[in-house]
């Protein structure tokens, strides 16, 4: 009798196509069909989605995958041979949505893509749980976190939405999830014990370069000079709907085949700036803002430029990683202004005072039953993203508690529900704290005198001897003198501090050890001192 490994892979060469099996798509299979839920971390283009297609294939119901984009969805339907998938969208009409519910529900498609908006449709779960899904797939789960660089509050209510349809097992996929995104996937989609397979970052055919100004005129010549003479083709990104646009124009006027892709424009305009981009039709370069990038497997993408900073690492290497998809030499560069970092800190958003969140409690209190958080909207005078996360952070505090139907109800009583509005607004604030620290670890990024992949690869808990030979730091023999060989920590090690509780060491530089602590984000610490006060134990 095959073993299970052996049927898996006799499936990938069948139907898939594939020779072999990359690391880490046969643990994330066996996990899936062992009935456990499981969370993969595995860089751009190493072959995520057929870890679910392959689970899907060999198990008894369809599998819901959660897709953020439209566009993501019709890329991965197309993907999927043999008719085999549907899609569940905002654009579809209603005789589409009924047909695609159905063949999920007949056992015609094998999967079935939907955005996480659908799921806060009753008849939608009613739908869903009679299809008796097999597995419930969560791909780009990094947009669960607050952490992530692509957050959305849809993703909060999806645990709900899991319990709703029945409780298949869970597949979490994501490219690119620092330790503290990790913690907070497991924790928001309610993961129970589940599989964290980790596969390493590094991709080392992109060159990664910081070139730094200090005059943004000067900065943006720099920019179009060097797209000018660049390999096609693509991609830029930039912070604002207008540097966009006045970066096009500029280009355009250099003899660049570019186009403008950002939020601003309509639905239509951007899949024909994407549709050109991807099938080398009069596009050589996208200048985009972060809209564009999550589902754009485009293999010969050369380069990716940035001529604003990203908001965190993690941004910053999910984009430039759509680079060099074909193993073939990429690059990625950065033009850094200090000055632009002001802007990524009004981009992280204010935190949600106190007395928003005392309100919401209040309503909630004084309901006496569970309500459609959609209801207590208008009488909270918030929007729907601050109003998720206020309810998550009450949830977090054991004052709210939210149904099966998504209806919330408070648990709690008067005495109790103070002290609870006490704990989410410390829990706000230290969420507001960390993002700000992910601002300052992009400036340590741009700002770093050693090698680069070293400190990115750190980033996320990967430890790498440098010099790397592929940076701007390694090629000028500045990666060279690094050697913590004699320091006390590691990347990946687990440590504890007095105040600010555990973390995770991300990296270890010129007698410097930066920690990602899990409540008030990324700490600098003179590792001299540490050792002499022993600010750090064994985590």
């Amino acid at each position: 009798m095959a073993s299970r490994a052996d049927t898996i892979r006799r499936v990938a060469r069948e139907q898939l196509g594939f020779e072999r099996l990359r690391p880490g798509q046969l643990e994330g299979v066996e996990s899936v069909l062992a009935g456990r839920d499981t969370l993969c971390v595995m860089a751009t283009g190493s072959g995520k989605t057929a870890i679910y297609e392959l689970a899907g294939l060999l198990s008894d119901g369809p599998s819901i995958v959660v897709s953020p984009l439209i566009a993501l969805q019709r890329d991965q339907v197309e993907s999927i041979e043999g008719d085999r998938a549907v899609m569940l969208n905002s654009t579809l009409g209603e005789k589409a949505r009924r047909r695609a519910l159905q063949r999920s529900e007949g056992g015609e498609a094998s999967f079935l893509l939907l955005a996480p908006e659908q799921l806060a449709r009753e008849d939608v779960l009613a739908e869903l749980r009679q299809a008796r899904p097999s597995v419930f797939v969560v791909d780009e789960a990094h947009c669960v976190s607050e952490w992530g660089h692509d957050f959305r509050p849809d993703y909060l209510e999806l645990a709900t939405a899991i319990e709703a349809v029945g409780r298949p097992p869970v597949l979490a996929l994501t490219a690119t999830a620092a330790p503290p995104v990790r913690t907070d996937i497991v924790s928001i989609l309610r993961l129970d014990d589940p599989a964290v397979i980790v596969q390493g970052f590094d991709r080392p055919n992109i060159h990664l370069a910081v070139d730094r100004f200090y005059d943004a005129d000067h900065r943006r010549r720099a920019v179009v000079e060097a797209v000018a003479g660049a390999k096609p083709p693509g991609i830029i990104y930039v912070a604002t709907h207008r540097a966009c646009e006045e970066l096009v124009g500029d280009l355009v006027e250099a003899g660049v085949r570019a186009q403008a892709y950002h939020a601003g424009l309509g639905a239509k305009r951007r899949r024909e700036v994407q549709d050109a981009f991807m099938h080398d039709r009069g596009c050589d370069v996208v200048v985009a803002t972060i809209a564009f990038g999550m589902g754009v497997d485009k293999p010969n993408v050369r380069w990716v430029f940035h001529e604003q900073i990203s908001e965190s690492v993690d941004t910053y290497y999910q984009e430039l990683g759509r680079a060099g998809r074909d193993g073939e030499p990429a690059q990625a560069r950065l033009f850094y202004r200090e000055e632009d970092l002001g802007l990524r800190r009004f981009f992280s958003g204010g935190e949600v005072e106190r007395d928003t969140i005392a309100r919401v409690a209040q309503l909630l209190g004084a309901a006496h039953r569970p309500v459609d958080p959609g209801d207590v909207l208008a009488a909270a005078s918030v929007s729907r993203t601050r109003l998720l996360t206020i309810l998550h952070r009450l949830e977090d505090a054991g004052a709210v508690e939210v149904g099966g139907d998504g209806r919330v109800r408070a648990t709690a009583g008067a005495d109790e529900m103070e002290e609870a509005v006490d704990r989410a607004a410390e829990e706000e604030r230290e969420r507001h704290a960390f993002e700000l620290s992910r601002v300052e670890m992009m400036r340590a990024y741009a700002e770093r005198r050693g090698c680069r992949r070293a400190f990115i690869l750190g980033y996320f808990g990967e430890s790498f001897m440098p010099p790397c030979g592929n940076c701007d730091n390694c090629d000028r023999g500045l990666g060279e003198g690094e050697d913590d060989e004699g320091s006390q920590f590691t990347a990946g090690e687990r440590v504890a501090h007095a105040d600010w509780g555990p973390g995770t060491v991300s990296g270890v530089e010129d007698g410097k050890v930066t920690v990602v602590f899990d409540s008030v984000g990324y700490r600098t610490l003179d590792e001299r001192l540490v050792s002499e006060r022993g600010l750090l134990s064994p985590g």
